[in-house]
């Protein structure tokens, strides 16, 4: 896919951060697009910036979680504008709890968002993008997707498990040779909502960590802005590339963990124990 002027991109959390960005940089370039989100009033708000673009544009309220409700966005998105080139599973939630303290309704919460989402997402798009011969899914992982950190077992189980998913399928459409191909994203820290909105349980106070504290550390590390996330990701599906790290930590965990695959766990070990608030 070397250029997006009248193709149709479906892209999921478009009512902020990168999926909002994706769906302004698309439309500049004459993409029609079919947008989603949880959030009703984001998901306007992306829609009010993009009525004066010359693109079809269609959105609906959607929980990523409910597999009906996304096979059905997709048929409709065929529907509304005849064919569907790409969709962008973006929509994402964190969770900051230890191993011990997690809830199972806490745990199902978030691989129902994280991981299942991103197999509904991919399922139900998938036969109508094959029609067109020239598509491409694009799942985003994350840094958490490459090494594992403490109070992220949850967070980094989806991601890694959309990394194994999504590069499993660009073997098999490879294989394949039907035009279609994947990408799995991997953003180091983006200045997004997803952090303040994340859910945290006191369990991560046995570890000497203040959840308060700590979600305003890890704001600090949130430097990437999103509309550069997105350009990076939209110039990544031109050149077909399989992965794409975002950040220069994102680039230099990937690397740290190739060196030291297993001792890189006892060097976040001892910046934790450094690092307590």
């Amino acid at each position: 896919m070397k250029n997006f002027n009248n193709k149709v991109a479906a892209i999921t959390g478009a009512g902020s951060g990168i999926g909002q960005q994706l769906a302004l940089q698309l439309a500049k370039q004459g993409c029609h697009l079919s947008l989603s989100d949880v959030n009703l009033a984001g998901l306007e708000a992306t829609a009010e910036l993009l009525k004066d673009s010359a693109v079809h544009v269609t959105y609906q309220q959607l929980d990523v979680a409910d597999r009906d409700a996304v096979r059905a966005w997709a048929a409709q998105t065929v529907a509304d504008h005849g064919a569907v080139n790409m969709i962008f599973n973006n929509a994402g939630v964190a969770l900051g709890s230890t191993v011990e303290g997690a809830s199972y309704e806490e745990l199902e919460w978030i691989f129902n968002i994280n991981f299942w989402g991103v197999v509904y997402g991919t399922k139900e798009f998938l036969p109508y993008i094959k029609k067109t011969g020239d598509g491409h899914i694009i799942n985003i992982s994350s840094l958490f997707g490459l090494v594992a950190q403490p109070t992220q077992s949850a967070y980094n189980a989806t991601k890694f498990a959309v990394r194994g998913f999504t590069e499993s399928l660009r073997i098999e459409l490879d294989m394949e040779n039907c035009g279609v191909s994947a990408l799995c994203v991997h953003p180091g820290g983006i200045r997004t909502n997803i952090a303040n909105a994340a859910k945290t349980n006191d369990s991560v106070r046995s570890l000497g960590m203040n959840p308060h504290k700590s979600a305003k550390s890890f704001n600090k590390l949130l430097r990437t802005p999103p509309e550069q996330a997105a350009n990076e990701i939209l110039q990544a599906v031109k050149a077909e590339k399989p992965r794409l790290l975002i950040g220069n930590d994102a680039k230099m965990i990937d690397v740290i963990q190739r060196v030291l695959p297993t001792r890189y766990q006892d060097v976040i070990t001892l910046l934790g124990k450094l690092t307590k608030a």
